[in-house]
């Protein structure tokens, strides 16, 4: 426990930062946002653009939560009852699309289903169509994006709360001849409900929020995040503004759902007992059944990354008309270290994403310190401020990053921020602040304090005691929040595509560029450098001990 004065200082510079880097640029954002006459303009009718927006938002967000939501329960539930063939291989993969930069799985998706995709060309070839038989594009495309890379939070809040479930709960039902469906909706989902309930929150508004999927396959379809682009991409500020304020707005709602709602596993870890084992699943019928649903299930999840890295070594202009590359290279990923101009937004993003990231570390671990262990007023203030990111879509951070810093202020030593290279670190530090708080706040939690008032009673100085006793302990959890804010600020593309200039251009504003000149094979080489980078981090988490689903609950 930090004694008064330790709180104090960390409060002080804590507060500070939370107030001049976040709550200071969303505050400008509304003021120049929220007057009557932008709202007019932006609302003017019922079938103008930003209520087409809106309305399109909301549906898609709704459609998202029932779709991601039956798929992730399904599977964390199969998973937990049932043991069947390639379960083990299943339960490894499907955290997979977690680990996607979004642009990155949206590329895959474009390569894979898009109108001169791989599948809908093959397609067409194998039955002798004249044009493709679908086209992957529109609102559709959008929900099945949004579907493969958001079941996940369902998948991982789930299966924690499965795995605190009382084993005699289902065999007391099983005695009572309950069927497996009765059971399920009985006994099981009224365990989960706190975990679907979180999920479902958290789903909808980062769908809210998303950005790369509408961009790239919306078409002529309206969303709120297209729209705050759009209007800063013309140079209407205020009107950019006004329609970030109704976004942020929704967003903050769900967020204060999800901050005071109900706990996810209070009901499931109420009773006492083991975890069951999962029942083998012994039938013909019932083993060809999940042997089909787990190969379509790889498939699913497999093919949009293979796709990535089949098209990484694709020479320029070989894959146009054809269903595969006609020519293959190893050009593309020479570039990535030969060639100055395409290695400088990999120095890029690495310089950036370090800087943001130190700057994470440091405020991270303080404001959990201050957080967890200090017993003064501000706690829940603090709380607050620090998860507010959460509910700031990317596209609104770079609005109220360019309100803020396009004057030389005292936040920015005197200096103009915007059209700068210090932009985009301040950007990826002001979107992962929550990352590395929640990691070490987690880990504080189960942090036994008669450890450091041992080691305050033998004379060991705060610096000291923190140190040698208290980082060993919550390290873990720290290392685990730097790399998934490493890993996020590496593949940050939402606000670097409204902030960047050209000098510091990140690997996904480049991805994007390369794409809008068809050298495909380049786009897909760096998505593959990103993709690698995850694995990396991703491999040193679990050679840390820190479970998934643990890792999962700092989102």
């Amino acid at each position: 426990m930090l004694s008064r004065r330790g709180a104090l200082a960390l409060l002080l510079p804590v507060l500070a930062v939370l107030l001049g880097y976040v709550f200071y640029p969303s505050l400008r954002m509304f003021v120049t946002g929220m007057t009557w006459e932008n709202y007019a303009t932006i609302f003017s009718s019922w079938r103008s653009a930003n209520v087409r927006a809106l309305s399109t938002s909301v549906w898609i967000s709704l459609t998202t939560v029932l779709g991601a939501g039956a798929l992730g329960t399904t599977l964390a539930y199969l998973f937990f009852r049932f043991d069947f063939p390639l379960r083990r291989m299943l339960m490894a993969l499907a955290a997979l699309p977690l680990a996607l930069p979004p642009l990155v799985g949206v590329l895959a998706f474009l390569f894979l289903y898009g109108e001169s995709g791989i599948l809908p060309r093959s397609l067409q070839a194998l039955f002798h169509l004249d044009a493709v038989p679908f086209s992957f594009e529109g609102l559709w495309a959008v929900w099945l994006v949004h579907v493969y890379s958001m079941y996940v939070y369902f998948y991982l809040f789930v299966t924690a709360a499965l795995r605190g479930m009382d084993r005699s709960l289902l065999e007391a039902a099983a005695d009572l001849g309950a069927p497996a469906a009765m059971t399920f909706r009985r006994v099981v989902l009224p365990l989960l409900r706190p975990s679907l309930v979180s999920a479902s929150l958290l789903v909808f508004m980062v769908s809210m929020a998303s950005f790369t999927a509408p961009l790239l396959f919306a078409g002529t379809d309206n969303f709120l995040t297209l729209q705050i682009y759009n209007y800063k991409t013309n140079g209407d500020l205020e009107l950019s503004a006004a329609v970030s304020t109704v976004l942020t707005l929704i967003c903050l709602v769900f967020l204060l759902l999800i901050e005071f709602g109900p706990r996810r596993g209070s009901g499931a870890g109420a009773a006492k007992g083991a975890s069951p084992p999962p029942l083998p699943v012994r039938s013909g019928w019932g083993r060809a059944l999940a042997l089909t649903g787990a190969g379509l299930l790889i498939l699913f999840l497999l093919l949009p990354i293979a796709t990535i890295v089949l098209i990484s070594f694709a020479q320029e202009g070989s894959w146009t008309f054809q269903i595969f590359p006609e020519r293959y290279t190893l050009a593309n990923y020479l570039d990535l270290i030969a060639d100055p101009d395409v290695l400088q937004p990999i120095l890029n993003s690495l310089r950036m994403a370090a800087l943001a990231t130190a700057a994470n570390v440091v405020f991270g671990v303080a404001a959990a310190l201050f957080i967890t262990k200090g017993r003064v007023a501000g706690r829940t203030l603090v709380r607050l401020l620090t998860a507010l990111p959460f509910a700031i879509p990317g596209t609104v951070i770079a609005v109220n990053l360019i309100l803020t810093f396009n004057a030389p202020s005292a936040l920015s030593f005197g200096q103009i921020l915007v059209g700068s290279f210090w932009i985009l670190p301040l950007a990826y530090f002001v979107r992962n602040v929550p990352l590395v708080v929640r990691a070490t706040t987690a880990a504080l939690e189960g942090f036994d304090d008669r450890l450091s008032e041992a080691s305050a009673d033998l004379g060991a100085p705060f610096f000291t005691t923190f140190r040698r006793v208290v980082l060993p302990v919550i390290g873990p959890g720290i290392l685990a929040g730097t790399l998934l804010t490493f890993v996020a600020a590496l593949g940050e593309f939402v606000s670097s595509i409204m902030l960047y200039v050209f000098d510091n251009r990140p690997i996904s504003v480049e991805i994007l560029a390369q794409l809008r000149i068809y050298d495909f094979g380049a786009a897909a080489a760096y998505s593959v450098f990103l993709m690698l980078m995850i694995a990396l981090s991703t491999l040193l988490v679990r050679r840390m001990g820190t479970p998934r689903a643990s890792v999962a609950e700092v989102f």
